[in-house]
């Protein structure tokens, strides 16, 4: 089974390898996700809030602490022990990706891209799959205004998130626990969690159960929370034959007008304005 899943890792990469391009904006046909890739995707400046969540990164790495969590993101909810520092080298998104997410945040936040462009009104994030809460940090970096409310299944891994947020001063995070496939629809649907009922997302990480039945399941409940500037990025499409049909299977989807494939993760747009297009994009 592993041996095979390895298999299948190398395989597609090497196929994202001969198909995807360095596009530099160039052949993107939106001036909006032309401007996207050209100075955000590409960018590789290093922002503000990077060293002090990558020297986090780095203590977690280091960390020989164990604990006790259930892991419901390869489908199999039981409690197993394990070490900080296995958890941050396995399961934490890559400082690249995390970042890429950082400038998505901060061009999303920006009211020239917003539908109404006479004023910045604050973002709605969600992210599925809080783990020690280092990409829920970026999320949370570019605008204090911004509302991320991150889900993940084990409470042991939100409190070792919590103190490395306050350090930060990262207030605009609000932690859930439990089962994703509870709490998210609870989340949505009433207002017990915000001052008031989520009216729409305008971002959304999805990063939780890796199967493909999952991933569907979060995809319908999000779905009509998303509107025409919103984005939705998948991470890990090709991890797995699962995901890479959940994957294609969402592409398809008639509410989606364009995908970004990056390998690691992809994105999806909702503008009817853009071309029905699906890039691969060498990063």
């Amino acid at each position: 089974m592993q041996l095979a899943q390895g298999l299948y890792r190398i395989g597609s990469y090497l196929r994202h390898r001969l198909t995807a391009f360095h596009t530099g904006g160039e052949g993107i046909h939106s001036p909006y996700l032309f401007y996207w890739v050209r100075f955000c995707l590409y960018d590789s400046n290093r922002y503000y809030a990077f060293s002090a969540i990558e020297r986090q990164r780095q203590l977690f790495l280091q960390s020989h602490q164990q604990v006790t969590l259930t892991d419901y993101g390869t489908g199999q909810a039981r409690p197993a022990v394990r070490p900080v520092r296995q958890i941050a080298a396995t399961s934490l998104e890559k400082a690249k990706n995390a970042q890429i997410l950082f400038r998505l945040v901060q061009f999303l936040s920006d009211p020239q891209w917003q539908e109404n462009k006479q004023s910045a009104r604050p973002l709605t994030i969600i992210e599925l799959g809080t783990s020690l809460g280092i990409t829920t940090a970026y999320l949370a970096s570019p605008a204090a205004r911004n509302r991320i409310f991150t889900l993940e299944g084990s409470q042991a891994l939100v409190n070792l998130a919590k103190p490395f947020w306050q350090r930060l001063g990262r207030t605009n995070i609000t932690p859930i626990v439990g089962n994703i496939d509870d709490t998210l629809p609870r989340l949505l649907l009433s207002d017990t969690a915000s001052d008031r009922t989520i009216e729409h997302l305008d971002l959304v990480f999805m990063d939780a159960n890796h199967t493909y039945e999952a991933t569907l399941r979060y995809w319908n409940h999000l779905l009509p929370f998303v509107h025409n500037k919103s984005v939705v990025v998948l991470d890990d499409i090709h991890y797995s034959r699962e995901m890479n049909r959940a994957w294609k299977t969402i592409r398809q989807s008639p509410e989606v007008t364009c995908t970004m494939d990056l390998y690691d993760m992809g994105l999806v747009f909702f503008d009817p304005a853009y071309l029905r297009r699906h890039y691969r994009l060498r990063i």
